[in-house]
């Protein structure tokens, strides 16, 4: 019955490092995203933008 807990939870820490290892991913890769669509909104209406009111 120990054998079987320990595998349980070996099971779940790997499973939640997949998780986390993937939303660093998807961070980094929407992060990416959100610099190039600023860089790219700067030159349309200079200074003027309609998506960020801050």
């Amino acid at each position: 019955m120990l054998v079987v807990l320990l595998l349980l939870l070996v099971l779940i820490l790997a499973g939640a490092g997949f998780a986390v290892h993937v939303l660093w991913i998807a961070a980094v890769v929407f992060a990416l995203f959100w610099l190039i669509g600023v860089a790219l909104g700067r030159g349309e209406s200079a200074g003027s933008h309609r998506l960020y009111r801050w």
